[in-house]
């Protein structure tokens, strides 16, 4: 069990793909603290300019030649090419956005750890549903062997009743229902095979591989706390759908904050530097223009749509709210559930010990009745059924006890590769965090992506 799930908590899709939204989530932070940073923006031009300039009174004929000065002041026609052009940068700079990056940062932050969380609860959905293939497939094999040998015992069976019958001892009512037996054991074996075969299907699936030797695995009960309520407290207190609810609600609330942030103020410092060659059509001017300027900006009216966006963004506050008291029901229910199907998997156990051991007793006993005469070829099959169906009975509580125990862990929160001690190198989230939350330029992910 313990290899079947670390390859799954390597490999599984599901897992890898939250891990990879997680990193994108991971941007959200960076992309809220750029506000906080100077912008920078270059531009230049370069083209031809034709100026062909006729003033009052001249004629259309002359021409202008050498300096273009004395060809206006003479009431000349002027007329020249110039190639002008112009290189600038401004940098701006954010002074106060009312608080807009500052929140921004917090609900970049809230969403990355309710991302988290999230991954941490399919971490959890891939280790259970890992251990229900692993059981499933334990149980159909157990049950497939059953059936088998439920068949070739039915078949002696028959062999028996046929030749009871040559020799007069049983009539053929009794080889008809050995007849009738053999045939709907073998009709369940084709039907446990198919069973199987589903429960393989799944744990490729969830694994990754196909199963082979599968070894018996034991519950995790020693994990688990020790009462009902106890388990319920640390499922409300660390379950991660709960905590990423809860996360939710942060982020909610500072998106109202955000909204509100807007009809605040906005002070910008701007400088800007820009050069300009044969700006007016002279050969040879030039141009050099910086500015450092304050601008400041108020938002009076805005149609009503930021008032509305922000009366929005309350209501879905209160929605979020609304949906973490839901997720602590479901989680609190999801703990009551799976700790009564761990109690009643127990029971059934002792149960279905007692009863296989009942009817072992009881077939035997029938089969030498049967020697002298006391009892039926219908008893011995009937008991052999009764005997069969408690063993499958046992096998299948045996399965739900250990899926029960891993159930009761997720439902708490805490079925995880580190509490499982799988043999596993744990995926940090951090790790990526950390090498882009102060990341300023670059294309390229840490992974060289």
């Amino acid at each position: 069990m313990s290899s079947a799930l670390a390859r799954a908590y390597a490999g599984n899709p599901d897992m890898n793909q939250q891990r990879a939204g997680v990193r994108a989530t991971d941007e959200n932070l960076p992309r809220a603290t750029s506000t906080w940073r100077p912008t920078a923006n270059a531009t230049g031009q370069f083209g031809y300019n034709y100026v062909d300039l006729i003033p009052s009174g001249a004629s259309s004929g002359s021409s202008a030649g050498g300096a273009g000065a004395a060809s206006a002041a003479g009431g000349r026609r002027f007329r020249r090419g110039t190639d002008p052009g112009s290189l600038g940068l401004t940098v701006t700079q954010n002074l106060f956005n009312g608080n807009r990056t500052l929140n921004g940062v917090r609900q970049a932050e809230s969403n990355i750890f309710g991302a988290r969380e999230i991954m941490r609860n399919t971490e959890e959905n891939v280790l259970l549903n890992g251990a229900t293939a692993y059981m499933n497939v334990l149980r159909d094999t157990a049950i497939l062997d059953l059936r088998k040998n439920n068949i070739i015992v039915l078949q002696e069976q028959l062999r028996q009743t046929v030749d009871r019958f040559k020799v007069g001892e049983v009539t053929r009512t009794d080889v008809a229902q050995a007849e009738s037996s053999l045939a709907t054991a073998r009709s369940d074996y084709f039907a446990a095979q198919a069973n199987l075969e589903t429960s393989i299907a799944t744990y490729r699936q969830v694994i990754g591989v196909e199963p082979t030797r599968l070894e018996p695995a034991r519950t995790i009960e020693s994990l688990l706390p020790h009462t009902l309520g106890v388990a319920v407290q640390l499922a409300l207190a660390e379950h991660p759908e709960v905590q990423a609810a809860l996360h939710a609600v942060d982020a909610a609330a500072l998106q109202v904050k955000l909204v509100e942030g807007e009809l605040y103020p906005t002070l910008n410092l701007v400088g800007s530097v820009q050069q300009n060659y044969n700006f007016s059509g002279i050969p040879g001017e030039r141009l050099l223009n910086g500015s450092i300027v304050g601008q400041l900006s108020i938002p009076i009216y805005e149609g009503g749509e930021v008032y509305a966006r922000t009366r929005q963004a309350k209501e879905t506050l209160g929605q979020a709210r609304l949906q973490a008291d839901l997720q602590r029901d479901l989680v609190r229910a999801a703990v009551v559930s799976s700790w009564g199907q761990l109690d009643s998997a127990r029971a059934v156990i002792q149960s279905s010990n007692a009863s296989v051991k009942s009817n072992e007793i009881a077939l035997d006993s029938i089969r030498q009745e049967a020697e002298v005469g006391q009892r039926t070829t219908f008893d011995i099959l009937f008991q052999q059924q009764q005997l069969l169906n408690a063993r499958v009975v046992l096998v299948s509580a045996q399965r739900d006890r250990v899926v029960a125990s891993y159930a009761v862990m997720a439902a708490i929160g805490r079925l995880s590769a580190a509490n499982l001690n799988l043999a596993v190198t744990e995926y940090d989230p951090t790790i990526h965090f950390d090498q882009v939350k102060d990341k300023w330029i670059g294309l390229r992910t840490p992974d060289g992506r």
